[in-house]
């Protein structure tokens, strides 16, 4: 009588087959992160060329500079920062310019396990995404600034000569093309949590008076202390989710699978 330990041959083994696959999404991950980084490099490169470093931070500044009383520029406190400010804002617009071919890399490594069905419409939210998220930072360049900075000045005292520190600035930036960026992602978000099951149609309307007593909270938080700012970014966001129910309904009905039954409180509201 053989040893039931040392038969083998009914009992496959659990971890065959698994090493080589794992070994093969982290070598595609890989590949993935390094075309990502490439097309960051590459706008980098193309950015210092025209228009360089320095005519981007003027170009950042101006809605700044442009409030300023005459003759008054930005300062720099730190000795490195004249050199190293722009360089941040260089890689930051070639970060912005590649952000399609990012996303395109991120779509490219989750794409094999979605369905079919799934990675029709997986292209439309990554492009809407990023052309959302661009609005969303030239509707705060062009016309938050310019109020927001006009409303500063006007509550200067006409003994105190204004002379902004360039990393601050740059920081201040930084934190006003993420909040309204991220604001315009509010129809992703909400076709998102509808897509996944979180929530329905149904209930996100049902939810709306707590999403506007929320949205006004956050707003406060991350704009300028101005009621000017705050009000516009609160009527974006609160737009945009209305847009986002309505975008997350035909959506859903173009991801269905084909043996999936339709969502009976989503079909009624």
């Amino acid at each position: 009588m053989s040893d039931p330990r040392n038969d083998k041959t009914d009992k496959p083994d659990e971890l065959a087959g698994t090493e080589q696959p794992f070994v093969q999404h982290l070598v595609e991950l890989r590949d993935r992160m390094i075309r990502a980084v490439a097309a960051i490099g590459i706008a980098a490169a193309l950015l210092a060329v025209f228009p360089g470093p320095g005519a981007l931070y003027d170009l950042m500044a101006a809605p700044l500079v442009a409030t300023l009383p005459a003759g008054t520029t930005l300062i720099a406190t730190n000795v490195i920062s004249p050199f190293v400010v722009p360089i941040k804002i260089l890689f930051m617009a070639a970060f912005m310019i590649a952000l399609p071919v990012v996303l395109y890399q991120l779509w490219a490594f989750v794409a094999p396990g979605l369905y079919s069905h799934e990675k029709k419409l997986v292209m439309p939210l990554v492009i809407s995404s990023t052309l959302l998220f661009f609005i969303g930072v030239a509707f705060s360049y062009f016309i938050v600034f310019g109020q927001v900075f006009s409303f500063i000045q006007s509550f200067a005292p006409k003994s105190i000569t204004a002379a902004p520190d360039i990393e601050e600035y740059l920081s201040f930036v930084i934190g006003m093309f993420l909040a309204f960026g991220l604001a315009f992602e509010v129809p992703i978000a909400v076709i998102l949590l509808v897509r996944m099951g979180v929530l329905t149609v149904a209930q996100l309307r049902e939810y709306r008076g707590y999403f506007w007593v929320a949205a006004a909270v956050g707003t406060a938080l991350v704009t300028p202390p101005d009621a000017g700012s705050m009000l516009m970014l609160l009527a974006v966001v609160g737009s945009l989710y209305e847009v986002g129910i309505l975008a997350a309904q035909l959506f859903l009905k173009n991801t269905k699978a084909p043996d999936e039954k339709p969502d009976t409180e989503t079909a009624k509201s």
